[in-house]
């Protein structure tokens, strides 16, 4: 990520924070308006031409996007204002504000929880992963798959993010755009989301301890995630970002291995 990027992104999710978004039509229209100037390389070529002032830049996501609430179009203009490394970008980082806006329109929906659910289940069916993630298939039936997949046990603002994003791949693998949608819910909420692999389940008293140890640690709500992986044989690896509390049996047999075949 570019460093103008990085800027562009910084100056509209703090708009965001501050505008009035009280339900999912701003990021409807938000994933929407990523799609169509993704699909259009006049226009993407209009919103992205830096060498036009930033007011021209604006005006024509005002007039392309005049149908939308006034949030929406408020934050349209203020990202294609924005100097991005990139036009795509550019379309991420519409794409991001989307994600976002449905985790502020939707506060009492667990997204992120049941995102990293339909993770597991991409995960382990890999033709569906196929099937999400192909270039030739026709992007409303990807969207119908996910929701049929979810079949009313996720909320609205979970299945309109899931399902966006499955017909908006650009080259990107299905459980790697959920998954960074599940963190930027968390982000936008103020969470950490810590991913624990363990060879047995914790049970709901274990995880609130590990999520109470790990908010302390880190200062900030954290959101646990429980992987059941046998191989990992005892103990429990947890990733937080970029972070890594590797505390497995299987690690320590391989610190073992390594130390005596030195």
């Amino acid at each position: 990520m570019g460093s103008a990027t990085t800027q562009a992104l910084a100056t509209t999710t703090a708009e965001l924070t501050t505008a009035n978004v009280g339900d999912l039509t701003v990021a409807r229209e938000l994933f929407a308006a990523a799609r169509e100037i993704a699909d259009s390389a006049q226009l993407s070529g209009a919103l992205s031409a830096w060498g036009a002032p930033a007011e021209a830049r604006a005006q024509v996501a005002t007039v392309v996007f005049a149908a939308y609430s006034p949030v929406s179009v408020r934050l349209l203009s203020s990202a294609v204002s924005q100097r991005w490394s990139s036009t795509e970008d550019l379309v991420s980082g519409i794409e991001e504000l989307a994600i976002r806006a449905a985790a502020i329109g939707a506060p009492s929906t667990d997204v992120e929880g049941e995102l990293f659910q339909l993770v597991g289940v991409v995960a382990a069916n890999p033709e569906l992963e196929l099937a999400l993630g192909s270039r030739l298939g026709d992007a409303a039936a990807k969207g119908a798959l996910i929701e049929k997949l979810l079949g009313g046990r996720a909320g609205e603002a979970t299945a309109l993010v899931a399902s966006q994003l499955v017909q908006q791949p650009r080259e990107r693998r299905v459980r790697f755009l959920l998954n960074r949608a599940l963190h930027l819910v968390a982000d936008q909420r103020g969470k950490k989301v810590a991913t624990v692999r363990v060879a047995n389940a914790l049970d709901a008293t274990q995880q609130e301890r590990l999520a109470s140890a790990l908010s302390t640690r880190y200062g900030v709500d954290v959101t646990v995630n429980v992987i059941v992986d046998p191989q990992v044989l005892g103990g429990m690896r947890v990733e937080i970002g970029d972070d890594v509390i590797d505390g497995t049996v299987s690690s320590r047999i391989n610190d073992l291995r390594q130390r005596l075949a030195g």
